[in-house]
């Protein structure tokens, strides 16, 4: 129409964007001259890669290759990245390139009735951020321990230690290792309950602190300061991960290991859990709704290449989890060799393997300290990353819709951003007492697990009904590829449709080992999940809301509803032209 050519029109300074609002096709003409971008596209592409790649590359792909029978996983996993993981990375870098604005308002350009799935990715990102961070606390804790000679997680010979222990794993239930109790007794003390709080770890406590300041001195100057931390956060850990490598084949046993990770168990491909947890892995190590990657596009130049972005990062995140599936796998064979137990008995949970069975393999490495420093200063890299890009989506979306106010009563960003690291540091303690590690499982398993299946299944359905493929040919010159279209609009939304009912049906209660939490820490849980979830109905509920004047415009409030649905359908058939 002549408006939307009218609204191409371009000057100095300001951008014309037409978004879909209850009124139909409406131009907003958007200054941000508080607004920064990445002084290389480069620095965005790395940051992108940092906040993508994470300690789930390093341990939870390769726990999943093991429970679905090693070779098999990678068959699901990799059509799943195809049909999955890509598009709807692409979808997310689009929007918030387009937009250039945070989850909150780019989902509310989107589709105004579900503009509450934006705030849910605020709500879900800030209470992941309070409780990873102690990830990176208990990484920098056996970083300081690695300088010790010989190292304390080696031998049984130390005061917390059992009469239990035992320097090598065996098939018994009733003794643990000295790097199980090492985790267990010393780093952590945790108790034998959540009831029972203990004290505070002021060890931990300290080295939350340095966490955060870490954290803080990463992000302070937005964009500009992350940029040029990513040049190290992000490329450092392959140099670490590619040396273990070199180091681990060399060793007996390695190609046991190997074998067991690349040669597939074709039966277990007849389980619908493999494909289903192949699915959630791409999901959740691409950080697709979290809304960190979308903050981060938001700072892109508007006719970036986003494509190439949306293919860089989500190949060298695949990558990356291959890779640590052959550093962790060789040193599994390695195990086996010493331990004289198959490869099969050596796996345990996500934590263990990073914090409990790979040190454990530091036992007969030539120089143990210094393997044991690369290792543990590499998750503090790959952890800082994820860490950062999660705070970066509150301080985006806040400053985006408060920034006068921001500006008024914290006079610089800087401050601003003290202060948000400031409260996620308050409400991490409780995960640094010897409760903690209750609280930590509690958080992740209703926040990672349930939260974010359903804010994803709710986000795709806000997105796609947009002019998306129209809006990428704004800022690109060519619209969306078919393929892309397809994913879209109807293999992503039915797959995680299909995940969610399975995870619904296959829901387990919360539970640390053995021990499973009680009536009344569940619910907690919920509750926990409930923080973001809810703000998905609440926002809608807002837009109805704002519909009508008052009780009496009944007629009104119905007429304006059907404009919305008429919108949300011409949005589609413009998406296909």
């Amino acid at each position: 129409t002549d408006l939307e050519k009218r609204a191409q029109t371009k000057s100095t300074g300001t951008k014309f964007k037409y978004l879909c609002s209850d009124r139909g096709l409406s131009v907003h003409m958007d200054q941000q001259a508080y607004r920064p971008t990445w002084s290389r596209q480069i620095e965005f592409t790395l940051a992108g890669i940092g906040a993508a790649v994470g300690l789930g590359n390093v341990w939870r792909f390769p726990y999943l290759c093991y429970r679905s029978g090693g070779g098999a996983f990678l068959v699901p996993y990799l059509l799943m990245l195809l049909v999955l993981g890509i598009p709807l990375l692409y979808m997310e870098l689009t929007l918030g390139q387009f937009t250039q604005r945070g989850p909150v308002h780019a989902l509310a350009h989107a589709c105004p009735l579900l503009k509450g799935v934006g705030v849910a990715s605020v709500a879900i990102s800030f209470i992941l951020c309070t409780y990873y961070n102690v990830v990176i606390t208990w990484a920098l804790y056996y970083l300081f321990s690695s300088f010790q000679d010989p190292l304390p997680w080696l031998n049984c010979n130390n005061t917390w230690n059992t009469a239990n222990c035992t320097n090598h794993a065996t098939n018994s239930s009733s003794s643990s290792t000295a790097s199980q109790e090492f985790f267990k007794y010393k780093m952590l003390q945790q108790t034998e309950q959540v009831e029972d709080a203990g004290q505070m770890r002021w060890e931990l406590f300290l080295i939350l602190i340095l966490a955060w300041i870490l954290v803080y001195f990463c992000i302070f100057k937005g964009v500009k300061s992350t940029g040029k931390v990513v040049y190290f956060t992000a490329l450092f850990p392959y140099i670490i991960l590619i040396a273990l490598l070199i180091n681990n084949v060399q060793l007996p046993g390695a190609l046991t290991g190997i074998q067991y990770f690349i040669i597939p168990e074709w039966e277990k491909l007849l389980s619908v859990e493999v494909w289903v947890n192949a699915a959630a892995q791409i999901f959740n190590s691409i950080g697709i709704g979290f809304g960190s990657l979308l903050a981060m596009a938001s700072y892109n130049s508007f006719n970036n290449n986003v494509l190439k972005d949306t293919l860089t990062i989500a190949l060298i995140n695949s990558f990356t989890s291959i890779l640590a599936g052959f550093v962790i796998f060789s040193a599994f064979g390695y195990m086996s060799h010493l331990q004289g137990v198959p490869v099969s008995s050596l796996a345990v949970d996500g934590p263990g393997l990073v914090y409990v069975v790979y040190p454990q393999a530091f036992a007969s490495l030539p120089l143990p300290q210094l393997w044991a420093v690369m290792f543990f200063f590499m998750l503090l890299c790959l952890g800082l990353d994820s860490e950062f890009a999660m705070v970066e989506v509150m301080v985006t979306s806040l400053t985006d819709e408060f920034h006068h106010t921001v500006m008024k009563y914290f006079k610089r960003k800087e401050l601003f951003v003290l202060a948000v690291c400031g409260l996620a540091f308050l409400l991490g303690i409780p995960c640094v007492m010897e409760v903690g590690i209750y609280v930590f499982q509690l958080m992740d398993h209703y926040t990672a697990i349930v939260s974010i299946l359903f804010l994803a299944f709710f986000e795709v359905i806000a997105i796609c009904v947009t002019r998306l493929s129209g809006n990428l040919q704004e800022m690109t010159g060519s619209p969306a590829h078919l393929f892309f279209k397809l994913c879209w609009m109807i293999v992503d939304p039915l797959l995680i449709s299909v995940i969610l009912v399975f995870s619904i049906i296959q829901f387990s209660p919360a539970r640390y080992g053995d021990y499973i939490f009680p009536p009344w820490a569940q619910g907690v849980g919920w509750l926990i999940a409930m923080a973001s979830i809810i703000w998905i109905p609440l926002g809608g509920a807002h837009t109805l809301w704002q519909l009508s004047g008052s009780f009496t415009q009944t007629e009104f409030k119905i007429k304006r509803i059907k404009d919305i649905v008429s919108v949300s359908f011409k949005s589609t058939c413009s998406f296909y032209a």
